[in-house]
């Protein structure tokens, strides 16, 4: 508590403190966050003592996130030590229900988001309050950053829209509610607040908060703040934590719901009608790509999920749907990457009476209309090159963009295909030899790639 006092936190502070190293033991968190400020400040050489007394080099080593004296990465977080942060958010749910909070309530009436207020109040001055009836606001969000001082605490909260700040005071907010608020309050808890508008002398827009109440207790820790979620595999596999931790990841997802809604609008209006056509198929057909099996139980037999539209929407062609269209999931059993899902969604249109002509125009204005939907222009920044999509399109057939980018014309060989393989065989030789020729050499090589 002294030290609490010294170093103006509140016991959640500590807390939240001391679980941010999950690899050290109760006592070497302790110690390591409190008494070695203290010690260094008393004299250099006291921490040295304290730190021999609690573990050594290993926990010292595990502190600064570098290799114990066997090379052992300390920057690994074992089941354990989750389990022993969840069991402590456990207790404070305990501790909210026994103050008679039910800490996964049920409602909260919501007056602004934070994009709202930030819109509303942006030319409220520093220093300034709002304090009518009519600015009484109230929000709720996620904690993603909380700062106590003493009588102050600081929390940022983040909905859908954006990040708000707020402004908590003891001896505006109750006592016993400000003390629940430095205990029992974590990071990446779900909070409703309630209060007038301020913005602090530093210019950041506030709820100043007179009333709170916690909606979901949180009981795992977020991601370190700093280092963020950086394992691909797991931003992939565990989505919702991505877009806590990384809200501009969201963007992605609000994009793709425009692009899916512009080309339903796109092709309906063309007179296109949506259909759903089978997921279970008796044979996986309309397309080259290894199915998904599974087995029906009342018909006694294996059946595939589809991996593609295409049959079942040209049978509604031929019923007498003369434009029709199916937005759907693809599922391919084959390679999986971050950018390679056997699981995917696809557009298959078909229309009668109409060529390739009509599809390309058709897909020219799917595409522009989408960039116009997401983005309101169509310049597009693709890995540091920029795109124009302005109209009308380049068309030029197959044949000519090989010529461009190889200087072989096919045309010139008819059916002679042994000329054709010659020629494309010394060209890609000539470029290995060019590319190869500064890395190393191998007699060997252009005769492989001949062979």
């Amino acid at each position: 508590a002294a030290l609490n006092r010294e170093l103006q936190l509140g016991p959640s502070n500590a807390m939240d403190m001391a679980v941010r190293l999950p690899f050290l033991d109760r006592l070497t968190r302790i110690s390591t966050i409190f008494v070695r400020p203290i010690c260094c400040a008393v004299n250099s050489q006291a921490w040295q003592v304290v730190e021999q007394s609690v573990g050594g080099t290993n926990r010292q080593a595990a502190l600064t996130g570098g290799e114990d004296s066997k090379g052992r990465s300390a920057r690994r977080e074992s089941t354990s030590d989750r389990e022993e942060i969840r069991l402590i958010r456990l207790k404070k749910v305990e501790e909210l229900k026994a103050r008679g909070h039910e800490p996964y309530a049920q409602c909260w009436r919501r007056s602004h988001s934070a994009l709202e207020l930030q819109r509303i109040y942006s030319e409220l001055a520093n220093g300034q309050e709002a304090s009518d009836e009519k600015d009484r606001v109230s929000v709720a969000g996620r904690v993603a950053m909380r700062r106590a001082f003493g009588k102050l605490a600081f929390l940022t909260l983040r909905d859908d829209s954006g990040a708000i700040q707020l402004y908590c005071e003891k001896g505006r907010i109750p006592e016993h509610k400000f003390e629940q608020l430095k205990a029992l309050l974590d990071l990446g808890d779900i909070l409703g607040a309630s209060g007038t508008i301020k913005r602090t002398e530093r210019g950041e827009l506030s709820v100043y908060v007179d009333d709170f109440s916690v909606l979901t207790k949180s009981l795992l820790p977020l991601p370190d703040k700093w280092h963020g979620l950086t394992d691909i595999e797991k931003r992939y596999r565990q989505r919702y934590v991505d877009m806590i931790v990384n809200p501009d990841v969201a963007n992605v997802f609000r994009k793709r719901a425009k692009i899916i809604s512009r080309i339903r609008k796109q092709v309906e209006d063309r007179g296109f009608v949506e259909v759903e056509t089978p997921v279970l198929q008796a044979a996986a057909g309309g397309a080259e790509a290894r199915p998904f099996v599974t087995y029906h139980n009342s018909l006694q037999r294996n059946l595939y999920l589809r991996i593609a539209t295409e049959l079942h929407l040209k049978r509604m062609v031929v019923g007498g749907f003369e434009r029709v269209y199916e937005i759907g999931r693809i599922f391919r059993n084959e390679g999986i990457s971050t950018r390679h899902n056997p699981e995917f969604t696809s557009i298959e249109l078909y229309q009668a009476y109409a060529d390739y002509n009509d599809m390309m125009e058709m897909a020219e204005d799917l595409v522009t209309g989408c960039a116009l939907a997401v983005q309101e222009n169509l310049i597009i920044n693709y890995q540091g090159i920029e795109l124009s999509l302005e109209r009308p399109w380049r068309r030029a057939t197959m044949i000519e963009l090989v010529r461009e980018a190889t200087g072989i014309d096919f045309t010139k060989f008819g059916d002679d295909t042994r000329a054709a393989k010659t020629a494309v065989v010394s060209l890609f030789s000539n470029v290995l030899q060019k590319g190869l020729s500064s890395l190393y050499v191998d007699g060997n090589l252009q005769m492989r790639f001949q062979n």
